[in-house]
């Protein structure tokens, strides 16, 4: 395969192992706030590919397989190859339009992958954030001691939460077996903000994962933290059968997240955290 000087060795390597030959430059992408991401044409076609430390890639080419492998009604970018700080995938292409129905039923199916126990079989990450999944059988204390405790304790340490918020939500951690039932461990994407949403001619398509097993809301939460995935997906998901306590569910499982916004962001976030501490300590 010809050789082109502007590729990286290691990444030219792993096209010709692939057996796809490039045609022209790296052309970036948006969207890679935390790993460069490029468009690369090839004689084979178009493909997406991102430079990233060597576990972050092997994490999301691992989840990637995960969920594709969960046969849900849902678009999974193949994994074409990874190799060390390199990652290939099958480019998809992006439609203005989405189809709310299709997504809820494509996560109801994935929702219903179970696994064992609540986490996941290596660490990976929420943004940049590392996440630890070392796993628990029971789902409330997975939510906190591998969620809410690590990272309000982070917050605390960068001087971003004060000790009564730290408290409040410590309080809530504690008291989770008061009032959440257990449930089976399904498989979320664990990063479903909108953006990790594609809309393509072949439907919904989910990118960008940080895969475990834990309590399904994790996504939803995610998905209507800034954004309204709609009625329709809902009437989809739930299929006629949403819990009662959903709004409590949904303040609980976008605690994390916003912590970890705070984190990642700053004390903009702190309001928002505040506010979701109420709604769960009323």
């Amino acid at each position: 395969m010809p050789t082109s000087p502007t590729l990286p060795a290691r990444l030219q390597a792993l096209l010709e192992e692939k057996k796809l030959t490039p045609v022209g430059d790296l052309q970036p992408l948006s969207g890679g706030d935390i790993a460069a991401v490029y468009q690369l044409e090839t004689q084979q076609g178009t493909v997406v590919v991102k430079h990233d430390d060597t576990a972050s890639l092997q994490g999301e080419a691992e989840g990637l397989r995960a969920l594709k492998a969960a046969n849900a009604p849902l678009v999974i970018p193949d994994v074409l190859g990874q190799a060390g700080e390199w990652l290939i995938m099958e480019a998809l292409t992006a439609q203005g339009r989405g189809n709310a129905a299709a997504l809820g039923e494509g996560m109801r199916v994935l929702h219903a992958k179970h696994g064992e126990q609540h986490g996941w079989h290596w660490d990976n990450a929420c943004g940049s954030t590392p996440q630890p999944n070392t796993p628990l059988a029971d789902g409330r204390a997975f939510q906190r001691e591998r969620r809410l405790l690590p990272l309000s304790a982070a917050c605390h340490e960068r001087g971003l939460l004060g000790h009564a918020l730290r408290a409040r939500i410590e309080n809530i951690a504690d008291t989770l077996e008061t009032w959440l039932p257990d449930a089976p461990p399904s498989l979320v994407h664990g990063d479903l903000w909108s953006g990790n949403v594609l809309h393509t001619p072949d439907g919904p398509a989910l990118i960008d994962p940080a895969v475990y097993y834990h309590f399904p809301e994790v996504d939803l939460a995610m998905l209507t933290l800034f954004g309204a995935p709609g009625e329709a997906f809902f009437e989809a998901y739930w299929d006629a059968n949403a819990p009662a306590d959903w709004p409590r569910r949904e303040a609980l499982f976008q605690l994390y997240p916003l912590l970890n916004h705070l984190l990642l962001f700053g004390v903009g976030y702190r309001g928002a955290v505040e506010r979701c501490v109420a709604k769960l300590s009323g």
